[in-house]
């Protein structure tokens, strides 16, 4: 089977019994050569001997002293911040655990790039196996910000960081249109190219479509259900929808904040104007094949998901939306 995603460093991890990602100190020792870590030139020698102190053995116990000794007060604050990051990790069993335990009690003192980092190992293990380049390339949509766009009636996802590179002369007419730097080599998945994913799937420069009734909203739903029945142990059933009408949103989840007050508002009745309902970008209905685990409520009805952009058309996906926001009666990690 080919690899994928090797920037997440899950060829770094070990997995127990149950498929859960084990933290090794190979996996710790990678945050260690971040470059909010790793020492400049100019760094203090009490900095220095707890970068290389660490890196001989990464799970090493830091007391306050140290962290204080630091004279850089900027990077005393990375290294606080990393460290509980780090204890947070190691105190759980897996990476799958820490994760659910950090949607649980809030991530406000974790970085959103961690979290981000998190979603991008697990959703690695959870699509292991996968052989559809579609279903990864809208995986991206989980931990990568898009930057939206209309072409020949087509729904264009494109990946925001690369589209925010230097800019320099655009030299094709999509690099122009989305606003790439010219170096920027940039294609829409299709049948023909979405085999070159296997070696470009840590570039994140192919653009994915996500026109309603396409293949890569469907691909996208996918990719849902994995993450569902990896991370919470529970079966579903994810179907992409091309129409809004007729919908009773007695549970929803909003798969990003936009999407989220999308969803108030429909619940409450209220209608969406124009600009509201394009800003949605899909509409699916989940439902549970053991519907037992349903709280009583919603337990013979779908549950709702939607995808929304910002008004400046970027879409900027939480995951931890489908994990802590299902109605499950007892939400369990899988390993």
């Amino acid at each position: 089977m080919k690899d994928f995603w090797l920037s997440c460093g899950h060829h770094l991890l070990d997995r127990d019994e149950g498929g859960g990602l084990l933290v090794t100190d190979d996996f710790l020792k990678a945050y260690l050569a971040r470059p909010e870590l790793a020492p400049p030139e100019e760094a203090c020698i009490a900095e220095r001997t707890l970068h290389a102190a660490l890196l001989s053995d990464p799970r090493r116990e830091v007391s306050g002293g140290e962290i204080g000794a630091i004279a850089d007060i900027d990077a005393r604050e990375n290294w606080q911040v990393m460290l509980a990051f780090r204890d947070h990790l190691i105190r759980n069993r897996t990476l799958e655990r820490a994760y659910l335990a950090l949607m649980r009690d809030g991530t406000n003192a974790t970085p959103p790039l961690f979290v981000n980092q998190l979603a991008h190992v697990i959703l690695r293990n959870a699509l292991d196996g996968c052989d559809d380049p579609y279903v990864l390339r809208a995986a991206e949509i989980f931990f990568r910000t898009q930057r939206m766009t209309m072409h020949d009636n087509a729904l264009l996802a494109a990946d925001e960081e690369l589209i925010a590179g230097p800019q320099t002369q655009a030299v094709s007419p999509l690099v122009s249109m989305l606003g790439l730097p010219a170096e920027a080599q940039i294609d829409v998945m299709i049948d023909d190219n979405a085999q070159s994913y296997w070696d470009r799937s840590d570039l994140f420069d192919m653009a994915i479509d996500l026109t309603a009734g396409r293949r890569g909203l469907a691909a996208l739903g996918e990719a849902m259900t994995r993450w569902v029945g990896h991370v919470l142990g529970v079966d579903v059933t994810i179907e992409a929808l091309t129409e809004l009408h007729d919908v009773d949103f007695g549970w929803y989840v909003g798969l990003d904040a936009d999407a989220t007050r999308i969803g108030d508002r429909l619940w409450k009745g209220e209608e969406l104007d124009e600009a509201g309902r394009a800003r949605i970008v899909g509409l699916y209905s989940l439902t549970f094949r053991d519907p037992q685990i349903v709280i009583d409520r919603v337990r013979e009805e779908p549950v709702y998901l939607i995808l929304a952009m910002t008004p400046d058309k970027l879409i900027r996906m939480k995951p931890q939306n489908l994990v802590v926001n299902l109605p499950i009666r007892h939400l369990e990690a899988v390993s």
